[in-house]
């Protein structure tokens, strides 16, 4: 229940982000009438991705066994995939995400009302479509009842909570810090699902394998016991693995990891010193003109820094707050 709650408060917390972004921007430029637009995306988002994930349940309890166990290792690794190029991609361009959604409603807004519908729909619908799919997978390899699904929600609905109280300006949290912490578990999850994945892939009699088990430690931790649910809540444990699924899951999970928590060295943009005086910010927004990593001139002729606080990535600020 708690990979699932994970699962949900991850993936939900960055539609919320997206969403906090998109109003926040609107409003603070005085283009509200643009708001109707975006909400209609932003459902239409939500309904396609809620249909997907029925869709995924109801379709595939109408399969044979084999089919079933086929289906789900085969989404099983494409959500692995997914989830890992999700949360390399969120490490990587979060601190220009803004910006890059600032300009793609700037563009959507000149094109017209269809073209705001789909930016938006776009932007939501990525992160609700891996959610579906990720979500699923999840809780086909629990296989713990309704649990995970409701794990799931609590996640969803407490992301959507943290995203208006962000756009409130209610709360401020380290943002990089979070999306580390919670991707770095995400990726403990993911090695778990794909083993599973594996695992169903074998009982298919798609891979070979099934026999012999690498261990087999069911006396000492129970499947029906408490810890041997947690274990498989938390980290998809099962303690009777193959061979397949202990190679797999150690050769993912090591370098992924190793790759997700290195230090990344991220050069910040240089601006030649002119004689000319800076921009002045414009009245849409106000901190538009001081990009991230700009270097202005100080009167002695030195170098001096001038970064916004959300340029650097911290996140310590609301996303509402742009003046």
């Amino acid at each position: 229940m708690f990979a699932n709650y994970l699962i949900g408060l991850r993936e939900g917390l960055e539609a919320s982000l997206v969403v906090c972004i998109l109003v926040a921007y609107l409003v603070k430029t005085g283009r509200r009438d643009k708001l109707p637009p975006v909400w209609l995306g932003v459902g239409s988002a939500v309904l396609v991705s809620m249909a997907f994930g029925a869709a995924l349940q109801f379709g595939s309890s109408e399969l044979t066994f084999t089919a079933q166990e086929a289906l789900g290792g085969s989404l099983s690794i494409v959500a692995v995939g997914l989830v890992t190029w999700m949360v390399f991609w969120m490490r990587r361009t979060a601190r220009h995400l803004k910006a890059e959604l600032h300009g793609k409603l700037d563009a959507a807004i000149a094109m017209g009302t269809g073209a705001l519908v789909v930016t938006s729909f776009l932007a939501v619908g990525r992160e609700g479509l891996e959610t579906s799919l990720f979500i699923w997978t999840a809780v086909q390899a629990t296989d713990d009842g309704v649990r995970p699904l409701v794990g799931a929600v609590l996640g969803l609905l407490t992301s959507a909570v943290l995203g208006w109280l962000f756009y409130r300006g209610a709360l401020r949290i380290n943002l990089a810090k979070f999306f580390t912490w919670t991707g770095a578990m995400l990726v403990v999850v993911a090695a778990g699902v794909l083993a599973y994945g594996f695992h169903d892939l074998q009982e298919a009699a798609w891979l070979p394998g099934l026999k012999p088990q690498a261990f087999d430690i069911s006396d000492v931790v129970p499947a029906d016991s408490w810890y041997g649910t947690l274990l498989k809540g938390v980290f998809n444990f099962q303690p009777d693995p193959t061979w397949l699924q202990v190679t797999v899951w150690a050769l993912y999970l090591a370098p992924t990891m190793f790759l997700f928590l290195r230090p990344g060295r991220v050069a910040a943009p240089a601006v030649k010193p002119s004689a000319a005086a800076p921009k002045e910010p414009t009245s849409d927004d106000p901190q538009a003109a001081i990009p991230a990593g700009a270097r202005a001139v100080d009167a002695d002729g030195g170098a001096t820094d001038r970064v916004r606080d959300g340029a650097r990535g911290t996140g310590a600020h609301p996303v509402g707050d742009e003046g």
